[in-house]
């Protein structure tokens, strides 16, 4: 673990802790979570948000459930495909995507000011 590693462990680890002192918002990730870079909170009214070392950040009430919290932006693609005949068709749409936060202690503080305008009374 290189120094700047370790600075921002040491980082993620005390804002964990202010999340937890300043509005109970517990920590409940399991040895396999962990092992795959996510974590998972519990928030004083019940719900579970976690940050995946992926990006994303979702809200995981139930295992049938899960909800990605990341801003959403418009992206304009396009496909390419071939017809029956040997034509080139091409279409463009707009579809909405996700915004991912890279940066750990990013994503936990997109936790905490998801959950203060959201849920906390």
């Amino acid at each position: 673990m290189t120094r700047y590693q370790l600075e921002q462990f040491i980082l993620e680890e005390q804002f964990v802790k202010r999340m937890l002192i300043d509005h109970d918002i517990r920590e409940i990730t399991t040895k396999r979570q962990a092992k795959n870079g996510t974590r998972a909170f519990r928030m004083p009214t019940g719900q579970i948000l976690a940050s995946y070392e992926s990006g994303y950040v979702r809200r995981c009430d139930r295992s049938d459930r899960v909800y990605q919290l990341n801003p959403q932006y418009q992206q304009n693609q396009r496909f390419v495909w071939m017809k029956d005949n040997g034509e080139l068709y091409t279409k463009e749409d707009t579809y909405t995507a996700r915004a991912l936060i890279y940066a750990p202690i990013t994503r936990l503080n997109y936790i905490l000011n998801h959950y203060l305008k959201n849920f906390k009374k």
